[in-house]
């Protein structure tokens, strides 16, 4: 199992301020060099954190995976065609929401998935889609023939240590076993921090999690080296 850095609000703080500091690069390089396989980051249609010109320093910079999420629009196809990250992951956008609220509906928008990811691929890039643990969704994603999906742990991150939880954790579970056995390369990530990832790490067809906030926020206490670090050897010692 592995572990991408989400570097998306090195750059809200950044934002916050209008400044020049944090550089999200400089996340991502120190996040390297503590261990994390992967960069993460989401550009949005209103730019709120991260932008074109931190994609192309990442791009140009980085040495493991540059994986951009990204609503499926054709600006945003645009933005990955020039950058040619690695991965793109799509994912659901709405203006108005914190985060991201909930996996891509890929029943519904499934004729315009696919030539979107057609297009991707064509270009050599890697292509994700962030999911809900739903069989029914997971199935769609393989007929569209996307590499790789992201199961969202939102639901069960959200909640407190109970019978819900643990239903909302076999929901994730049997989402990943599903996914795996149709071919699906399996990562998940959404709300994970240091505690609650402990027993997602138990379902063992996830290859990788995708972690922001919680990494930035403890980042903020004890420093990006160590808060990296902490959430590899947890992953890597589990």
């Amino acid at each position: 199992m592995k572990l991408a850095v989400n570097i998306d609000h090195f750059a809200t703080l950044r934002e916050a301020r209008k400044s020049s500091e944090p550089e999200p690069l400089l996340a991502a390089l120190l996040s390297e060099m503590a261990g994390a396989e992967g960069i993460v980051c989401h550009i949005r249609g209103d730019r709120r954190h991260i932008k074109e010109r931190d994609l192309r320093n990442l791009r140009a910079t980085i040495k493991t995976s540059l994986n951009v999420e990204m609503a499926a629009t054709e600006e945003m196809k645009a933005v990955a065609l020039d950058i040619k990250p690695d991965v793109v992951s799509l994912v659901p956008e709405r203006p108005e929401e914190l985060t991201t609220e909930g996996g891509l509906d890929v029943l519904t928008h499934s004729q315009h998935l696919r030539p979107h990811i057609k297009d991707l691929q064509k270009a050599g890039i890697l292509v994700s889609i962030f999911v809900d643990a739903d069989s029914r969704q997971i199935d769609m994603c393989k007929e569209l023939h996307v590499e790789r999906i992201e199961i969202n742990t939102g639901p069960y991150a959200e909640l407190k240590t109970g019978e819900e939880q643990d239903f909302a954790l076999e929901e994730v579970r049997s989402a990943a076993k599903h996914a795996f056995k149709r071919g699906l390369e399996v990562h998940a990530g959404h709300g994970l921090d240091y505690r609650n990832i402990l027993p997602v790490l138990e379902i063992s067809e996830i290859a990788e999690f995708s972690i922001g906030f919680s990494i930035v926020a403890r980042a903020a206490i004890v420093g990006i080296d160590m808060a990296v670090r902490e959430m590899v050897d947890i992953i890597a010692n589990y």
